[in-house]
């Protein structure tokens, strides 16, 4: 009886194809081969130094353990910053409502606007308030005082029309800020060098002009009144026509007072006015 089974199992081995010698191949496990390896059959001309070779398993979990390390950095623009600090919640914050007012109020920036109609009022109460307006004007008069006093009330705005203008244009170009809508300036912002948004530069110079007429005129409180109304109007006027934003209009006031102290510091006596004047116009006659 224990011999039956023993035939059977060489029955069995027998008949089983895999167990022939050509078909042995079958039975071994296989091996690794390089990818370059795989098209040998396909090309019959590849060198012989190109012939296949065991790949090291370890190679691909050491490259995926790498970059599960080291995730890939992205740039900073496309990072989102997740806990913000208070002060830039309401830096952002302060800029949005900055900005959406500064929409609003912008009623005659177009002849098609809200406020079209009255575009070129407003656009004529700006120009009271432009740096050319004011230095030939202050030039005219210049020409005309006759009074030593006059002349050096007159020299000493002029230096700070001047100092305004330059110092407005230079923050300008630094922080490069472009209005709440877009607009190309004109021939006289390009002339007074008053392109970008902040700081205004109207608002700037109305508050300088204001302040410094306050201290050295004799003004009736009507009048008195009546210039500071007009150096708000200036500068609400380049709010309503859409060139500045409301935190320009506030910096630009800012501003234009901190250019009266710096004058007011630095102040040019009659004898170095008339010398100024001297050197601008040759012909010019000091007083004695």
């Amino acid at each position: 009886m224990p011999a039956i089974p023993s035939s059977r199992s060489r029955t069995r081995d027998r008949n089983n194809v895999l167990s022939r010698p050509e078909f042995m191949s079958l039975n071994q496990p296989l091996r690794c081969v390089n990818s370059e390896t795989r098209g040998t059959a396909r090309r019959p001309a590849q060198p012989k130094h190109q012939a296949s070779q065991p790949c090291d398993p370890q190679e691909p979990t050491d490259s995926a353990n790498k970059d599960r390390k080291e995730p890939a950095k992205l740039p900073d623009e496309d990072c989102i910053q997740l806990n913000p600090s208070f002060k830039g919640i309401a830096m952002s914050s302060l800029l949005a409502i900055d900005i959406c007012l500064s929409k609003r109020l912008g009623v005659c920036a177009y002849t098609s606007s809200s406020w079209g109609s009255v575009r070129s009022m407003i656009t004529l109460l700006a120009l009271t308030g432009h740096g050319i307006t004011w230095i030939f004007g202050t030039i005219v008069c210049l020409t005309r005082s006759n009074t030593l006093a006059g002349q050096e009330v007159l020299v000493n705005l002029l230096l700070a029309l001047l100092l305004d203008i330059m110092t407005v244009a230079g923050v300008q170009k630094l922080i490069k800020r472009k209005g709440p809508w877009e607009m190309t300036p004109g021939f006289l912002d390009y002339c007074a060098m008053d392109v970008y948004s902040f700081p205004a530069a109207h608002a700037s110079r109305a508050a300088m002009v204001s302040k410094f007429l306050l201290s050295h005129l004799v003004l009736a409180v009507p009048l008195r009144i009546l210039l500071v109304l007009w150096a708000f109007l200036v500068g609400m006027s380049r709010v309503l026509l859409g060139r500045h934003h409301l935190t320009d209009m506030a910096c630009g006031f800012a501003l234009g007072m901190l250019h009266f102290s710096l004058v007011e510091t630095v102040w040019l006596s009659s004898s170095a006015c008339q010398t100024l004047i001297s050197i601008g116009t040759l012909s010019w006659s000091p007083f004695y």
